[in-house]
C-alpha cells in the first residue's frame, strides 16, 4: 500500500502519537479507505519528514504513529508572492502554483484597480497545504490576510529586495536584472509584487519606484494574465537566484509512491 503524504501541525518525533483534526481523519478513513497501519509520511514544517501508520482513535478521530525520521528540515528561499486577487478559480491556481514555485509567504494585495476584494483565506491555505503534500515540499507557505498596497509599503521590511513586474514597459528584462545581481543582492530576503487585471494605478507605481528596495522588470514583449505573470516572475527568479540551481533528487521508491489524487 502506498504511503499517503499529509501535512500536520503537530510535533513529530519518534515514538509520538500524533493527532489528525476530524477533517484528516475522515479523509484517511472515507476517502482514502486506509485501514488502521496503513503508512504515512508527515511533515509540519518544523521536524522534517517522517514514516508514521495511522492508529484508532475513536469513531470520527485518528492518529500517526511516528516512527523514523526519513529527510530533515532543509532551508528554503526566503521569497513573498505580493499578488492583487483575482477571481476564485485563478486564485486558487496561483496559491497551488506558487506553493509548487517555493515561495514561502502569500500576500494579496488590495490596489485601486484591484476587481476582487474579498480573498478566502482559509482555502488558500487548503490549497497551498494540498500542494506542498502532493511535491514533496517540507513546509507550506503562510497565507495572510489581504492588505492595501500603500500599508504594505509603509510597513516594508528593509532588508527585503522587491521585484516589481512593470506592465509599463519602464523595467528591463527579468533575466538580464536577475542575472546581473551581485552575490549581497542574491542572499537577501525578496519579495515579487504582481499587479492587478487592470495594471497598477500611476500614483502606485510612483510610490512603489521611490522605495530603494525596489527592482523594475519587464516579462517580455507580451502581456501576460496577473496568473500567468505572477508564476512566471517566479519561475525566472528560483532559475536564477533561488534553489532551482540545485539539482532536482533522486527520490526514494516509497516518495514516488506516496502520490495521491485528491
Amino acid at each position: 500500500m502506498s504511503a499517503a503524504r499529509l501535512f500536520l501541525a503537530a510535533d513529530l518525533a519518534a515514538g509520538l502519537e500524533a493527532p489528525f483534526d476530524e477533517a484528516q481523519a475522515h479523509y484517511l478513513r472515507h476517502v482514502l479507505r486506509r485501514p488502521d497501519g496503513a503508512p504515512l509520511l508527515l511533515f509540519n514544517g518544523r521536524d522534517g519528514e517522517w514514516r508514521a501508520t495511522l492508529g484508532h482513535r475513536g469513531k470520527k478521530a485518528a492518529v500517526a504513529l511516528v516512527g523514523e525520521r526519513t529527510r530533515a528540515q532543509e532551508s528554503e528561499p526566503d521569497l513573498w508572492l505580493c499578488f492583487a486577487p483575482v477571481k476564485r478559480a485563478r486564485i486558487d491556481y496561483i496559491a497551488e502554483k506558487a506553493t509548487e514555485l517555493g515561495v514561502s509567504v502569500l500576500q494579496p494585495v488590495l490596489t485601486q484597480h484591484t476587481a476582487v476584494e474579498r480573498v478566502n483565506v482559509a482555502r488558500l491555505t487548503a490549497n497551498a497545504v494540498e500542494a506542498a503534500e502532493q511535491t514533496e515540499r517540507l513546509s507550506v507557505p503562510e497565507v495572510r490576510e489581504p492588505i492595501e498596497l500603500g500599508r504594505l509599503l509603509e510597513a516594508w521590511p528593509a532588508e527585503r529586495r522587491l521585484l516589481m513586474c512593470d506592465e509599463t514597459g519602464g523595467g528591463p528584462p527579468i533575466g538580464d536584472v536577475l542575472a546581473g545581481l551581485d552575490e549581497a543582492a542574491r542572499a537577501a530576503p525578496w519579495a515579487i509584487v504582481i499587479g492587478p487585471e487592470g495594471g497598477f494605478a500611476e500614483a502606485e507605481l510612483a510610490a512603489l519606484r521611490r522605495r530603494e528596495s525596489v527592482v523594475s522588470v519587464g516579462l517580455g514583449p507580451r502581456i501576460l494574465r496577473a496568473d500567468t505573470a505572477a508564476l512566471a516572475a517566479l519561475a525566472c527568479w528560483q532559475a536564477l537566484v533561488g534553489d532551482w540551481r540545485r539539482p532536482t533528487p533522486r527520490l526514494a521508491a516509497d516518495y514516488r509512491a506516496s502520490k495521491v489524487t485528491f
